[in-house]
């Protein structure tokens, strides 16, 4: 493929120079594709060995007991492995998935969002190269009306071109060498996406090439706007004889329109910082899971007079019935088996509400109806305002 230059003489030079940079970005990404794992690649020995360590660890995991052998195991481990050696080994799946979307999805979505048929940034380049050559042949025109004088009009428009052109080629020509250069190391990192401790990496490339991706969506979409603000404004340029006034206005709006360029890339930067990948950490998956209820209260549980000053946390979180029903339930080890089978002890203590219920288990015997009575009649009673400080059987 043979790219065009970055600026021909009589060719529109923002326009062009997207083109350009479109071309070889594309071509440049699919000569490092086939450099690194191509027929002939440099890293197909390190993607073998990669591919040899992921299955001898996954191996390792279900000898050891880390690791199990169901659906639910072994499906994300095989897609991923399967998504990740199709797209770092054919450049056809590469090229149509990713490239297309990153490079060509967000120039869909602005072509659709401003009603232009074909590429919205190069619409838009079209659309500034126009309005640079009015302000260009404004320039020339206040500087020879000026003679050999020096013309602040035509100073001023100058650096409004110039500035409409920083501002512009200066975003989108840098965010596609960028989103380039990451598209062409992309495979390796698409291979460190397979193990735990280096897929931070990933998930940073991904970032990365998120961000640069959506750099020239939101640039045509706010430069659209910026462009309608200078259309008028450039257009009273027209007249012949360019006023300070006129200059001054022209320079502005081109100061504003590479200002919100700049923002364009704080704003990008913002989205993707705050993205997340990952679903849960541990600590909150083990924060909601069930799990049993404690026999007793830590040591950190306080008591009413303790002065701690946690009595409220402690009520709430120990709460009376379930002690309630944890002593009730307690059986002693202490005591030998009797007629009526083995004897239930609870145990005492200041300020417990559950002591009512130990001469009716004692009388009982211990028997399980009894105690599952007593256990029905403790629960159905108000729960005490007071807190039990320990309970153990």
């Amino acid at each position: 493929m043979i790219c065009p230059s970055l600026s021909s003489p009589g060719q529109p030079a923002i326009a062009q120079a997207l083109r350009a940079v479109d071309c070889m970005a594309a071509e440049t990404t699919q000569v490092a594709f086939g450099r690194l794992f191509g027929g002939e690649g440099a890293m197909t020995a390190a993607l073998t060995i990669g591919l040899t360590i992921y299955v001898a660890l996954f191996a390792v995991g279900l000898l050891t007991g880390r690791a199990s052998l169901n659906l639910s195991a072994v499906t994300p481990r095989m897609m991923g492995l399967g998504l990740a050696l199709t797209f770092a080994t054919s450049w056809v799946a590469y090229s149509s998935v990713i490239w297309n979307l990153l490079s060509a999805g967000p120039d869909w979505i602005a072509a659709v969002l401003l009603d232009v048929k074909g590429s919205a940034s190069h619409a838009f380049a079209a659309r500034l190269d126009v309005l640079f050559a009015a302000v260009a042949d404004a320039a020339e025109q206040a500087r020879q009306a000026a003679g050999d004088k020096e013309s602040m009009p035509a100073d001023l428009l100058s650096y409004a071109a110039l500035l409409l052109l920083l501002g512009t080629v200066g975003v989108l020509v840098t965010s596609r060498i960028a989103l380039a250069a990451l598209l062409a190391i992309g495979p390796v990192f698409l291979m460190l996406s397979l193990f735990t401790g280096t897929r931070g990496l990933f998930e940073g490339w991904v970032k990365a090439a998120v961000m640069f991706a959506l750099v020239p969506l939101f640039t045509v979409l706010i430069g659209a706007a910026s462009v309608g603000m200078l259309t008028p404004v450039i257009a009273g340029l027209a007249g012949g004889d360019v006023s300070l006034d006129q200059a001054a206005s022209v320079f502005v709006a081109a100061a504003v329109h590479c200002a919100l360029m700049v923002l364009v890339l704080r704003l990008v930067a913002t989205m993707t910082s705050g993205w997340t990948m990952r679903q849960g950490t541990a600590s909150s998956v083990s924060r909601h899971a069930p799990g049993p209820v404690p026999a007793s209260p830590p040591a950190a549980a306080t008591s009413p007079g303790n002065g701690s000053g946690g009595n409220g946390a402690s009520a709430s979180q120990y709460d009376d019935r379930v002690r309630t029903v944890v002593a009730a339930s307690a059986r002693s080890a202490s005591q030998p088996n009797e007629d009526q089978g083995e004897r239930t002890r609870i145990v005492r203590l200041p300020g417990a509400t559950v002591t009512s219920l130990a001469p009716q288990v004692a009388a009982s015997g211990g028997s399980a109806t009894v105690r599952a009575d007593s256990i029905g009649r403790a629960l159905r009673r108000a729960p005490s305002a007071q807190s039990i400080p320990e309970i153990s059987s």
